[in-house]
């Protein structure tokens, strides 16, 4: 039970890192503004490339969100995540981005696949483990546990992030981990 304590408590700890630092954003603070970007650019950058499924425009768009976060943080007010405030931003600024140029796009295997092999304390033979069991995921499922690891996002943050009914996220994530375990140990899974 300690366990899960102290995972909630970090959680806690860095909601109201990032709450603070947005409010000292909109207050012009520059260092506030350099140590969001560090601790959130991993997110900004995931969740922009599985919507628009090319990395350069995705590098693109995540730049894009950051300015809007600068431009409108003085209109930020503490109340619910900032997390979500600003992965909200991005998707919109991702979306808007596909239709002035008509298109919708998924991001494909080797794309999901490069979010988790940035993370810097994975061994490449972890990664590599970690690489061929999310290939094994449907697209929703990969998505919904994507999101969850890399930004901490709720489960319920993620399903207004992606527009979907909280019962079918919560669906997704049981039914992939459940997956992503059996793979994990070489199992195949029905």
């Amino acid at each position: 039970m300690l366990g899960v304590q102290t995972m909630e408590e970090e959680a806690g700890r860095r909601l109201r890192e990032l709450d603070r630092l947005l409010l000292q954003v909109g207050r012009g603070d520059r260092e506030a503004f350099a140590r969001l970007y560090s601790l959130t650019r991993g997110a900004v950058y995931a969740l922009a490339l599985s919507l628009l499924g090319d990395a350069q425009e995705a590098q693109d768009i995540s730049q894009d969100a950051f300015v809007k976060v600068w431009e409108n943080a003085p209109g930020y007010r503490s109340q619910g995540s900032p997390m979500a405030w600003l992965l909200t931003m991005t998707r919109n600024l991702a979306r808007s981005h596909l239709r002035q140029n008509g298109r919708q796009v998924g991001l494909d295997e080797e794309g999901w696949n490069a979010i988790p092999a940035a993370a810097p304390d994975v061994s490449p033979e972890d990664r590599a483990a970690l690489q061929a069991a999310l290939s094994g995921l449907d697209a929703g499922e990969r998505r919904v546990i994507l999101l969850h690891a890399v930004t901490g996002l709720k489960h319920r943050e993620i399903a207004q992030l992606l527009e979907l009914p909280l019962s079918t996220v919560l669906s997704k994530y049981h039914r992939g981990l459940k997956k992503l375990k059996s793979l994990m140990r070489g199992e195949m899974y029905q």
